[in-house]
């Protein structure tokens, strides 16, 4: 059985300042600072140090392309993955994802078993427009996206009316997508100016 209240480690009732998104056929919440500083520099560098990343390739138009961007992928046993047409086998999980997944779960109200983690090694680095809607997600996929490191901008836009909304992710954040945000919404980390380091994590749960 989930908590029923989030992790001991949040102070200042820092569970109440949850932002719901007021967007139409979709039901997501931003927890802007849901990790303190110096827990979100610790998690940064351990996640650096011990996740084991990889420079995916993707086909495109008869071409092969270098993914713009380092992955992981991490979850219960034999969780097999298939995205932008790359299987992934899941790694088990490290001490460092269980703590941050056991304390994400704590408001998510969901149990996790796998994560995408993406390593963003600056602005030139990206993920273009996609949802996160893969059959292995269900019919209503809950995504937990917990970030570190550089803030980036996160772009949604609606499939059909194309109305769009902007979030800066920050250190620390975790943004909350359930229902059917992903039926209806496409997401994007668009290439920016920045230099910083940015590293993402997008809990799920696949069949």
């Amino acid at each position: 059985q989930m908590p029923s209240r989030p992790y001991d480690s949040l102070v200042d009732n820092q569970e109440l300042r949850a932002t719901s998104i007021d967007l139409p056929e979709s039901d997501i919440t931003l927890y802007k600072h849901f990790f303190n500083e110096p827990e979100s520099r610790k998690f940064m560098v351990t996640l650096l140090d011990e996740i084991q990343w990889k420079q995916e390739r993707i086909s495109f138009y008869g071409k092969t392309y270098d993914l713009p961007r380092l992955t992981a992928w991490y979850g219960d046993p034999n969780k097999t993955y298939r995205y932008s047409g790359i299987t992934v086998q899941s790694l088990p999980w490290i001490a460092v994802l269980e703590e941050i997944k056991s304390k994400i779960e704590s408001v998510s109200r969901v149990k996790f078993n796998s994560v995408l983690l993406n390593r963003y090694r600056s602005g030139t680095d990206s993920v273009s427009w996609h949802s996160d809607d893969e059959c292995q997600l269900g019919r209503h996929p809950v995504i937990g996206s917990v970030s570190f490191g550089q803030s980036r901008l996160f772009k949604l836009k609606h499939k059909s009316t194309k109305q769009k909304k902007h979030l800066e992710l920050i250190n620390g954040s975790y943004l909350l997508m359930k229902g059917a945000t992903q039926d209806n919404w496409l997401h994007e980390i668009p290439k920016s100016k920045c230099q910083g380091e940015r590293v993402n994590l997008t809990f799920r749960v696949i069949s």
